[in-house]
């Protein structure tokens, strides 16, 4: 929804709002906040709130760490599992330096930029998030243990699934903040579970992935529990995923899926490190649904991009590689950017592996290119590659790829 300043500034005085959590997050996509007071509120919009991120991972050291954040109105929203009575609001916010320009480092104004580059170019983009988690028990002294939260399998139903009632209560606190679930169900893993997206608008949508966590986590708290968001939480054990549904639009009506596979298909390697940031992320590649390999099909989830069988609005291509310790700002960037080079250029997609790749002998592989097989060689991969050199400031290069 579109709030102008006075109207935000209106709302403060009427809902009884006391601290108001102006967010960001560093380069891996880690959340942080400052809490202001509604009176601080004219000053934020006029002139932006100082921080000291010399302590945030790539924002600078001691001798340049002042920076500005300035919130976005439109991101405006109560937070539930605050007080009724002296409430919590949380607004996005932008990052600037002493001089005003947008810091290099802010991912989330790199996504805006994307959008604004696909949309100069006749393309709109949509994304839908599929964030999988694992719910684990705590030990007497409150420390999370790797004893999961029950031991129900892909889509059981209570009593075995006791991930049942945190999963409601997710979705009925994301809903009071004006984010649509769709769906919600126990996955594979021991307490595992995953709940589902309606797709939106790219900057909506990583602002949704960001909260979606931070709801998760905090309701898993609540109830005496812990939500794990990690790659490969349990050894031999299903890994979490974040699947990443993307579709495009333009005002002629084309069908862009073929130039939209093939984009992703020619920049992922360049990509992984950004989707995949840590050493744990390449536990999770080729077991349990995770793809290993580059290829792609219709509906097969043993594959690095499948298409789902839908239709219309829900016509989309899903990314299977991501894991939720991506920073959904810089994933969704460099999506759109890769498809808009596989448009561009025309590019053609290989033909579909309509196989399962998990149970395919060694000659039928070897056809395919596989995914950076651990955190050194996705370094690598990015550091070499021209593509990501174009959309990805030096400093946050430097950053993933350990320089």
């Amino acid at each position: 929804m579109k709030y102008s300043k006075e109207e935000v500034l209106q709302y403060m005085r009427e809902e009884d709002v006391k601290f108001i959590r102006l967010a960001f997050c560093d380069v891996f996509g880690r959340q942080k906040n400052i809490s202001i007071m509604p009176q601080e509120l004219p000053r934020a919009f006029e002139y932006g709130i100082a921080i000291d991120a010399s302590a945030i991972t790539g924002f600078g050291d001691e001798s340049h760490s002042d920076l500005f954040l300035h919130p976005d109105t439109d991101t405006l929203t109560a937070l539930p599992w605050r007080p009724e009575h002296g409430r919590v609001v949380r607004m996005f916010c932008s990052i600037t330096g002493l001089d005003g320009k947008i810091f290099e480092c802010d991912t989330r104004s790199l996504l805006r930029r994307a959008v604004q580059d696909a949309d100069r170019a006749g393309y709109q983009f949509f994304f839908g998030a599929e964030q999988e988690f694992y719910l684990f028990r705590l030990d007497d002294n409150g420390t999370p243990t790797k004893i999961p939260h029950d031991h129900a399998a892909y889509m059981d139903i209570a009593p075995e699934d006791k991930g049942e009632d945190i999963r409601r209560e997710v979705c009925l606190m994301l809903d009071q903040m004006g984010i649509l679930p769709e769906s919600s169900h126990h996955e594979e893993g021991p307490g595992q579970n995953e709940i589902d997206f309606r797709y939106s608008d790219p900057l909506t949508a990583a602002d949704n992935s960001m909260t979606f966590q931070t709801v998760v986590k905090t309701i898993a708290g609540l109830n005496g529990i812990f939500a794990d968001f990690s790659p490969k939480p349990l050894e031999n054990k299903a890994g979490n995923g974040f699947h990443i549904n993307m579709s495009v639009k333009s005002s002629d009506g084309a069908d862009h899926m073929d130039p939209m596979i093939a984009g992703i298909l020619d920049k992922i390697s360049d990509m992984t490190v950004f989707l995949n940031p840590t050493a744990n992320s390449y536990k999770r590649f080729g077991s349990n649904k995770a793809p290993r390999y580059i290829s792609w099909s219709s509906e097969n989830r043993s594959q690095l991009i499948r298409v789902p069988a839908a239709v219309g609005a829900y016509r989309r291509v899903e990314l299977r590689s991501p894991d939720p310790s991506a920073n959904p700002y810089l994933a969704f960037a460099l999506m759109i950017y890769a498809v808009l080079e596989g448009l561009q250029g025309r590019l053609v997609p290989p033909p579909p592996a309509d196989f399962n790749l998990y149970r395919a002998d060694a000659s039928a592989l070897a056809a395919f290119r596989q995914l950076p097989e651990d955190l050194e060689a996705a370094r690598a991969a990015a550091a070499g590659s021209a593509f990501i050199r174009k959309y990805i400031p030096e400093a946050i290069l430097k950053i993933y790829c350990g320089q």
